[in-house]
This record gives structure tokens, C-alpha cells and sequence, in this order.
């Protein structure tokens, strides 16, 4: 399995704010994005005065370590103009590193699988819609916490086919 990364936006023109970070995950060093989901629309986790976000997950063969990654996918929400003011909150652009191969990494900056990925929707509908038989480091099938979400309103997008903006070559 491959990296996968979480991108959400709900402002400053989400749609646009996800396509783009998808095109900036193909040109990171040593990285290739490699498949990506469709998007999604969700209802905001947490504050609800804030507007739906736009959703989707990518698919990264890269061989930078998980902090230097992470590194790079922080510098991507700085450009975009992501400020934090709250938790949960509105955001231009949110990029997290929901799963590394098959390993576990538990580091002050960084746990993977990311914590919460199994209670959202809008995380495990387009990484199963990439990747149907994905499993965590531990042998679980993302599938069967799908059930436990699919009362989460979610809304898949016409705007980005899968796959669309994916490097064929690398």
C-alpha cells in the first residue's frame, strides 16, 4: 500500500484548493502521486457554524521519511493561507497523512494511522473507493469500521474524476 494523505478544504474555494494540492503532491521531491480519489462534500466535524468541506484522499509512492512528508505537507497548507484559530475549525487547506505502508509511527508530530481516520466518512469512503481491501498496520479492514459512518452526510462530486490528475509514469 501506498501513502495515503487526506485533504480537506471549506474555504477560499475549496474545490479549487483541493485540486490544486493535488497537483502540488505530484511535484513534492522524491514523490509521485500515484491515484486520488473522486470529492466529496461533508458537513464540518466539530463547530458547525462553518461552511461543508470539500474531501479527498491521494495515493503517494515517496521515498522522503514521514517527517520530512510531513514537513512538506505543512508547508503546502501555510501557502494555501491556512491559519489555525480553532480546533476542528474552518481551514483553506488540511492535508494529513492518514496511512504509511504497513507501519505504525507514533512521534510527537505525527501518528499513523492518523488517529481518527476510522470515525470519519469523509476519510474512509474515497480511500476504500481507491483502495476496497485496505487494511490497518494491524490487519483491520477499513471496511468494517465503514458502518459505524455512514450516517455522516458525505456527497460524492462530479467536478474530479479518480484518478484524473494522477502521474501514470514515475
Amino acid at each position: 500500500m501506498a501513502v495515503a494523505i487526506g485533504l480537506g478544504s471549506n474555504l477560499a474555494d475549496p474545490v479549487h484548493q483541493v485540486r490544486h494540492a493535488l497537483g502540488d503532491l505530484g511535484d513534492l521531491p522524491d514523490t509521485c502521486l500515484i491515484r486520488h480519489s473522486a470529492l466529496y462534500q461533508s458537513s464540518p466535524v466539530g463547530p458547525q457554524d462553518q461552511p461543508d468541506f470539500i474531501n479527498a484522499v491521494a495515493l503517494l509512492d515517496t521515498r522522503l521519511a514521514p517527517p520530512s512528508l510531513l514537513d512538506l505537507l505543512q508547508s503546502l497548507e501555510q501557502a494555501a493561507g491556512r491559519v489555525r484559530r480553532r480546533h476542528w475549525g474552518e481551514r483553506t487547506l488540511d492535508l494529513d497523512i492518514l496511512l504509511w505502508h504497513d507501519q505504525c509511527i507514533d512521534l510527537p508530530r505525527l501518528q499513523v494511522p492518523h488517529p481518527q481516520m476510522c470515525r470519519r466518512a469523509f476519510v474512509l469512503r474515497p480511500l476504500l473507493d481507491l483502495i476496497p481491501a485496505a487494511t490497518l498496520p494491524d490487519g483491520t479492514r477499513l471496511q468494517d469500521h465503514w458502518m459505524a459512518v455512514t450516517d455522516q452526510p458525505l456527497r460524492r462530486l462530479s467536478c474530479l474524476k479518480e484518478d484524473q490528475l494522477a502521474q501514470r509514469t514515475h
